[in-house]
């Protein structure tokens, strides 16, 4: 079986696990200190926050701007449900524009035409490792005076004219065990605001300055260095894993071009894709339910993300803070997008089979 994704950490992380536990620190320390240095460095911003997971990183960004009863954020509709649930547990209300095809991501215009009066903060998601488009985004939020908090949990290192998602607002990455970047569980908050990040450092230390000292009502949303100790060796490695991830995805679409009803996705003009995902649209004769069935009988694994937009379900339909607007092209995506194996321990041979497959089950 060929998995839609798989982990493989490089040698030196057991041999920093093991340093860790040897020093009998195994809480956040050093270790943790480092690791946010050095994120900071690789995407060339001023501040890194680590905290325990990418849900908490969104919560912490929300809740340092100081949202009131009735502040909306509004997002994205085609995310994964952490989205909804850190705008809901930062005592927000959600509210979301639709998308775009080209780069499943907030379409600005939409959200020009979605922001109202009680609008405070504009989340865009940067989808399957490609940046929304930020050269629209950020002035849009900047004109209308909302605070800007990025969702990058899917995008670690992915650019827009060369600056990194994650540093036009707060940045919030998630290091959870499938993502490029991984500590098993694990975030990240980053900002140039210098003001912002000692108030999240704060925050996710039950609101204490120093022992016993407290500022804020808090969390423990701390990072432990082991977690840091896991993800720190993986740094060093990462352009070269992207690499890979961008060879994978240039075979794949090379061999699915043309194919009926089947939409490539693209690495657009002026951004960098990472490539955490590669995600296709099947619209044709055959469903993507039927083709991700038929990939799997040949070998292939796939996964849909998402099959339903974030709001559609039982517990939120009826939420007092989900406000749905129609976003028909999020809502067509949904019943379309299929995920393929992109990662970086694809073999040729794996490659080939995976296109075989496609092509096949689709008839060409």
């Amino acid at each position: 079986m060929i998995p839609i994704s798989r982990v493989q950490l490089p040698a030196d992380a057991a041999r920093l696990v093991v340093e860790v536990i040897e020093s009998g620190m195994l809480a956040s320390g050093p270790m943790v200190e480092r690791f946010e240095r050095e994120f900071a460095a690789m995407i060339d911003v001023e501040h890194a926050v680590a905290v325990n997971n990418g849900t908490t990183a969104l919560v912490a960004a929300l809740e340092v701007l100081d949202l009131q009863p009735g502040d909306e954020v509004l997002t994205s509709p085609f995310t994964f449900v952490a989205t909804l649930n850190a705008i809901l547990e930062a005592g927000a209300t959600a509210r979301f524009a639709d998308i775009r095809t080209d780069d499943f991501c907030l379409d600005p215009s939409a959200v020009a035409d979605a922001i109202g009066p009680r609008t405070k903060v504009l989340m865009p998601v940067h989808l399957y490792g490609q940046a929304a488009d930020m050269t629209s985004l950020a002035p849009l939020a900047a004109t209308h005076g909302l605070g800007l908090v990025e969702d990058t949990a899917q995008a670690h290192g992915a650019t827009v004219d060369g600056r990194a998602a994650g540093t036009f607002g707060l940045g919030t990455f998630s290091f959870y065990g499938t993502k490029n970047l991984t500590t098993g569980e694990g975030g990240m908050i980053t900002t140039n605001d210098a003001a912002l990040a000692a108030k999240l450092r704060v925050l996710r230390n039950q609101g204490m300055v120093q022992r016993y000292q407290y500022e804020m009502a808090g969390h423990n949303y701390r990072l432990t260095d082991v977690q840091a100790a896991i993800g720190l060796p993986q740094l060093a490695g990462y352009p070269e894993q992207v690499k890979r991830r961008k060879d994978n995805a240039a075979r794949l679409s090379e061999g699915l071009a043309g194919l009926p009803g089947l939409t490539t996705p693209a690495e657009l003009a002026g951004r960098s894709h990472v490539w955490h995902q590669y995600t296709v649209l099947v619209d044709g004769d055959v469903s993507r339910d039927e083709l991700a069935a038929k990939l799997l009988e040949r070998g292939v694994g796939s996964g849909v993300y998402y099959p339903r937009l974030v709001h559609d379900y039982d517990c939120y339909r009826d939420h007092p803070r989900v406000i749905v607007d129609p976003t028909p092209v999020a809502e067509r995506v949904a019943t379309s997008c299929l995920s393929l194996p992109v990662h970086p321990y694809l073999s040729e041979a794996d490659l080939d089979t995976v296109v075989a497959a496609v092509r096949e089950v689709m008839g060409a």
